[in-house]
């Protein structure tokens, strides 16, 4: 290794890699980011994200304390139901959150965008935007990164965290594809009025709901309250600490994000135009409105005021699982490596733990306890095992994977009866609702597995 300061090169000023870039600034490494987008307001990242204890022990450990601290007043209103609903919004099951005074105890619900802004905050010594990645190339004790407008760049480790379409993993890891889950979604985002306010009953605005629709037409509900109104000035009530951490934060400023309801509809992949992935606005929510044909009439007047801008497909993807590979100068995090589906809410979570953990490796390998790629063995054998052990609980969870039992012609119908089943059992049964919130929280707060 060089006697020179080490120096990392990130590839995507992503969740992970932003929280990574933190992580060895605050601890006096040498960072630059790389990221294709041209400013920090660019890209689709208006959607929730749920910050599990996991993720926020991650973001504790590496965002400099007042940062986090400003991450924790910028989330939304934290849910308090987890509820399960029919397409007729009779509820199936409804399970009470944990109300823990400690914010790192809970899931916590943030716009993408505003976690975007927040992880971008006095950065911008660090982040170089308007760099696409186009290869890379290994010296002995150094490592190369190349970008489309002609510029290069020099350090000691490659860090890929450019998302589940990796450029530098198809260079690095060719072998480790992504395919498609089977499985389609249409996300929107219904601006929160008095008017789509009433829509709901307190118990769905205050949770977040998954609908187990009839005919294989699944759903997820959540509301996203936040401090700011639609002017993007405080509103009444706000706690002095937050009032001040959000008044003199300059991330607000390139912020769009508002009170809205996120209501998101999925179902198999067949059931989808041929040309889905194409459509973008209202021909896309009126996709939607066909495949809820039957759901209550309150949801369907929710998609109906759906910000057209806002709706957009996405077909859900999965890693399929590597083999440990030789470490060298270049490695991987998040969903570069470990594409999972939303199944168990846990991709975010996922690349926040790989940031954290890589951040401890290098930190030991700068103060001389360990040479380079001992960390980086040391970081992809952990990362590995517990990364595709994600990607496996996400495709088994109800409807993420495109040939679930519950999208059959025949037998889906039993399929969905036992899945409601379970849940109203669950729920109504104190021990076993008692065993299933504690079950969710060790999951989504787990380190060892």
């Amino acid at each position: 290794m060089s006697s020179e300061p080490l120096h990392v090169l990130i590839i995507g000023a992503g969740t992970g890699g932003m929280c990574l870039a933190h992580g060895l600034r605050r601890a006096g490494i040498s960072v630059a980011v790389y990221e294709r987008y041209r400013t920090r307001s660019d890209g689709l990242h208006g959607y929730r994200v749920g910050i599990n204890p996991t993720g926020c022990r991650a973001l504790r450990e590496c965002l400099p304390p007042e940062l986090f601290q400003t991450f924790l007043a910028t989330t939304a209103q934290p849910p308090r139901y987890f509820n399960v609903l029919t397409e007729q919004l009779h509820r199936t099951a409804s399970f009470p959150l944990r109300p823990d005074a400690d914010p790192t105890s809970i899931d916590q619900s943030v716009s993408r965008m505003t976690l975007r802004q927040v992880l971008l905050t006095d950065m911008e010594d660090v982040v170089h935007f308007g760099r696409t990645f186009t290869h890379y190339q290994q010296h002995d004790d150094r490592v190369t990164a190349y970008f489309a407008d002609g510029t290069s760049a020099t350090g000691d480790l490659l860090v890929a965290a450019d998302g589940t379409h990796s450029a530098v993993r198809r260079q690095y890891l060719p072998h480790a594809v992504v395919k498609d889950a089977g499985s389609i979604n249409i996300a929107s985002k219904i601006p929160l009025t008095e008017y789509t306010r009433g829509l709901l009953s307190d118990e769905v605005r205050q949770g977040i709901s998954l609908i187990f629709g009839a005919g294989g037409v699944m759903g997820v509900l959540h509301v996203m309250e936040f401090k700011w109104d639609r002017r993007g000035e405080l509103k009444p009530g706000i706690g002095v600490t937050d009032a001040s951490m959000i008044s003199g934060w300059p991330g607000l400023l390139y912020d769009n994000t508002r009170d809205h309801i996120n209501l998101i509809v999925w179902s198999t992949a067949s059931r989808f135009p041929a040309n889905v992935m194409e459509l973008r606005g209202e021909p896309l929510a009126q996709i939607a409105l066909e495949l809820t044909r039957n759901w209550h009439p309150n949801l369907r007047e929710l998609l109906r005021h759906s910000d057209p801008g806002s709706v957009v497909p996405v077909k859900v993807a999965t890693s399929v699982p590597v083999e440990p590979w030789p470490s060298s100068r270049v490695t991987l995090l998040g969903d570069a490596i470990h594409t999972m589906t939303p199944g168990r809410g846990v991709g975010a979570n996922t690349a926040l733990r790989d940031a954290a953990l890589l951040r401890r490796e290098l930190v030991a390998c700068a103060s001389g306890a360990k040479p380079l790629l001992s960390a980086v063995a040391d970081y992809e054998a952990e990362m590995i095992r517990y990364g595709f052990a994600r990607v496996a609980d996400s495709l088994r969870t109800n409807g993420t994977n495109g040939d679930d039992p519950i999208y059959k012609p025949v037998i889906g119908r039993l399929a969905m009866l036992a899945a409601r089943g379970y849940f109203s059992v669950t729920s109504r049964v104190p021990p076993l609702r008692r065993k299933f919130v504690d079950q969710l929280y060790e999951y989504r707060g787990a380190e060892s597995g």
